[in-house]
């Protein structure tokens, strides 16, 4: 089970990898939207909580974003976490377990 509340930023030095400014994906979030088997949802988007507007490299703001997936039907929405966090899970906040992160591997697997 995945907490609650889980944040990923890339731990990787900006830049030269990440050549954006620092971005914090909410990956969950108590008060966001869980998606189910029945949601029929069709377009996304990702929103910058910090500055308030959809979140787009170099055309959100300067400084740090917090950024948030959105869905249309539904608002702020939780989102299984992505292969690039699995390439660096040490990003996470709080920390995965093993465990926890082998089940996301398998899932993502198709397992």
């Amino acid at each position: 089970m995945l907490p609650d509340r889980l944040v990923w930023r890339d731990p990787r030095p900006i830049p030269p990898f990440n050549r954006q400014e620092p971005v914090t994906v909410i990956v969950r979030d108590p008060a966001f939207h869980e998606p189910g088997d029945g949601d029929d949802c069709a377009v996304f988007g990702y929103a910058c909580r910090t500055h308030g507007r959809a979140y787009g490299r170099g055309v959100c703001g300067e400084g740090a974003h917090l950024i948030a997936l959105e869905c249309q039907e539904h608002g702020m929405e939780n989102m299984w976490p992505q292969p690039q966090m699995l390439l660096f899970p040490e990003g996470f906040d709080p920390p995965l377990g093993e465990t926890e992160l082998a089940r996301i591997r398998t899932e993502w697997d198709g397992g």
